[in-house]
């Protein structure tokens, strides 16, 4: 049998033992959330980079299209 000195101390044991596990759980948490963190910030580079490509893109084709018609109405008031 344990004398009441013990109990207290074996108490203290056990809650410093759940503050432990509490505090890895949270700090294993806390590397997973840094880790998507990183993993999304790289995604949204990325397509940030794609969505300024595909500006460019639309913008040479909006320009194209544009000299097109000005060439066929030239075209139109010459014929």
């Amino acid at each position: 049998m344990s004398t009441p000195d013990e109990l207290p101390s074996n108490h203290v044991h056990q809650e410093l033992a759940a503050l432990g596990q509490q505090l890895d759980r949270l700090l294993e948490t806390v590397r997973r959330l840094n880790e998507e963190n990183r993993s999304l910030r790289l995604s949204q580079e990325q397509l940030a980079g794609e969505r300024a490509g595909l500006m460019a893109r639309n913008e040479q084709a909006r320009s194209r299209v544009e000299a097109m018609i000005q060439r066929l109405k030239s075209l139109e008031s010459n014929g």
